[in-house]
């Protein structure tokens, strides 16, 4: 049975002693006895999308054909709430048997890297990669390189760790110029999302040469037709992703927040919230294509309208890989602290496999996802919670 179709293996639920909020754990898939996924934290987190994010989780691990399975936490919180850590830190304590030994986990939408390892931390574990790193024939050696490459400095002034799911993303956009013969630097991009992802994804497109024409965050749309000045929108940005308005330039449209769905360009990046695109709005989206940077970005319903529309959807589990991709081949030394390995290793297997999804669609309008989930069953059949581990190779 494959991934997309499969029932979890685990669903646990977890209340809070002290706010009463509830904590979720979905572990779709163990591959040798491990699964991996981020957690993430928002107001009105549910299991059933802990559960959907679980299972593109176990697609995206078996389309990179990564020896590791598929899950996913989630908390019913607001992360801006003063209260958010001390959530965090009972959730991973109450985990700690999945932590200790089968669940990888790392940052995800209200989760920055770096507040879920200080919660590891606190935990006595050193970093969220903690269930991998303690197989490996020398834990040591694997965490000194695990945090060489999370660390590792990259033009911008930011570190490898934060920018390489962005960096999957903008290589995707890429890909789709590059498998449809457009002038990378006559195509245009809209972004929904400012954050982690959209904004690493704007600064490798804006360094690319593609125009960035409008970005949207919680407080609406700026807008451009010839370019956004990337790097200075991301310097204007706070805690949270969110651009000071008083720093952006007069040229420069300020729009209603969905006033990006309908932006005219040829890339529309939905890189902020899951079901952002549903059938209510799927009408609006101008862009020719979707990469779907944020996690279930598009409901069911919506991309069979965008499908009928001509309009191709480039699924998560392909598009927003890459952080989980490169930070399993770090695990198992296949990169270092180069970025400039990781990057060639990054864009080589995420062009290649954007442009495996869109020979589907302009041969036979095989949809992306389609071809994606065939290309995950081809790679590995889920194994069972009986079957016994294999032990991984992790140097």
């Amino acid at each position: 049975m494959t991934a997309q179709n499969a029932e979890p293996l685990i669903r646990l639920t977890w209340t809070d002693p002290v706010t009463g909020t509830h904590g979720y754990l979905v572990v779709h898939s163990l591959v040798s006895g491990v699964a991996t996924g981020g957690t993430r934290m928002r107001a009105g987190c549910t299991m059933s999308e802990v559960e959907d994010l679980a299972r593109g989780m176990a697609n995206k691990t078996a389309t990179f054909n990564l020896p590791v399975g598929g899950a996913k936490g989630g908390i019913d919180f607001d992360p801006k709430d003063p209260r958010a850590f001390g959530v965090l830190e009972r959730f991973c304590g109450f985990l700690r048997p999945w932590i200790d030994a089968h669940w990888v986990t790392a940052e995800d939408l209200g989760v920055p890297q770096h507040l879920i390892d200080d919660v590891f931390a606190k935990l006595g574990l050193q970093q969220s990669y903690h269930a991998a790193i303690s197989r490996s024939a020398d834990p040591e050696r694997t965490l000194r390189r695990v945090q060489a490459g999370l660390n590792a400095p990259v033009p911008g002034g930011l570190l490898l760790g934060d920018v390489v799911g962005g960096y999957g993303v903008a290589q995707a956009c890429i890909g789709v110029a590059a498998a449809w013969s457009w002038d990378p630097a006559a195509a245009t991009v809209a972004i929904q999302g400012i954050g982690t992802m959209g904004g690493g994804a704007a600064w490798y497109l804006h360094e690319a040469g593609m125009r960035v024409v409008a970005v949207a965050d919680a407080a609406g749309t700026l807008y451009h037709p010839q370019g956004l000045d990337v790097p200075a929108l991301l310097d204007a940005r706070d805690a949270y992703g969110e651009i000071d308005r008083g720093k952006v330039p007069a040229d420069v449209q300020v729009l209603p927040r969905d006033a990006v769905l309908s932006i005219p360009a040829d890339i529309f990046v939905p890189a902020a919230i899951s079901y952002a695109i549903t059938a209510a709005n799927a009408a609006d989206i101008a862009g020719k294509v979707v990469i779907e940077a944020a996690n279930s970005a598009t409901t069911e319903v919506a991309e069979a309208a965008l499908t009928a529309r001509g309009i191709p959807v480039i699924p998560d589990f392909v598009a927003n890989a890459g952080a989980a991709a490169w930070a399993w081949w770090l695990l198992l030394g296949e990169v270092g602290a180069d970025p400039a390995d990781s990057f060639l290793r990054l864009r080589t297997e995420m062009q290649s496999k954007v442009a495996l999804l869109l020979a589907g669609w302009t041969t036979d309008r095989t949809t992306p996802r389609v071809t994606g989930h065939h290309l995950a069953a081809t790679n590995r059949v889920t194994p069972t919670l009986t079957e016994a581990p294999v032990p991984l190779l992790i140097p």
